[in-house]
């Protein structure tokens, strides 16, 4: 707890500067990031932040408190949120939440996602569920993808597929309810396939069989 209690009562007395990153040279941001970074180290060095700036003054700034999905350091994301200082300036989250731009992906409208060798889209993306594990209420999928080959490294699929997974369910979904994820190459029929963005509600009704 006195670790917790360091790290708000730093954030507190630094908050209005972190809410005026956007504002400050790169030097300067590079310096807060850094500060804000090694703060939360001081508590867990297996978390991470995001900083959600507000477009207008009045609105609140949200510090999003993530273990980069990994459920051993879960427990240490929401105690540090459940204990966080009150400020009327931010909100504090645990955890990356669901994207809330699912319209766009229906639509087509989103964002392409850039990495190494891959730029793609959410919603050029598809599944199909392999195996449903009662037991322990995870799926094993295959993911399938318009320009999946094998010259790209497979890590970096990897790491890209787990990156949108965790925009599209949040970050603790794909722990909680998938167990395998199998890349494919999207076959030339599509009929049986379901979209990338249904999958929450694919797992969310198989859940309630």
């Amino acid at each position: 707890m006195r670790k917790i209690n360091t790290f708000w009562n730093w954030f507190q007395d630094n908050n209005q500067t972190i809410k005026n990153l956007s504002s400050e040279n790169p030097k300067n941001q590079k310096h807060i990031c850094f500060w804000l970074n090694r703060h939360l180290g001081f508590y867990c060095k297996e978390l991470d932040f995001m900083i959600v700036l507000p477009k207008e003054e009045k609105q609140k700034a949200e510090l999003i408190i993530t273990a980069n999905g990994n459920p051993e350091y879960f427990e240490q994301v929401v105690q540090l949120v459940n204990n966080a200082t009150v400020l009327r300036n931010w909100k504090f989250t645990a955890f990356i939440q669901p994207t809330e731009n699912i319209e766009k992906i229906i639509e087509g409208l989103d964002e392409p996602y850039v990495f190494p060798e891959i730029t793609i889209k959410s919603s050029k993306i598809k599944f199909q569920p392999l195996n449903y594990d009662e037991e322990s209420k995870k799926l094993d999928i295959i993911i399938y993808l318009k320009n999946y080959n094998i010259h790209c490294c497979t890590k970096t699929w990897q790491q890209a597929i787990y990156i949108i997974l965790q925009d599209v369910l949040g970050e603790k979904s794909p722990h909680q309810n998938i167990n395998f994820v199998q890349l494919a190459k999207m076959p030339k029929q599509v009929e049986e396939l379901i979209e990338l963005y249904e999958l929450q509600f694919y797992i969310d009704e198989i859940n309630k069989k």
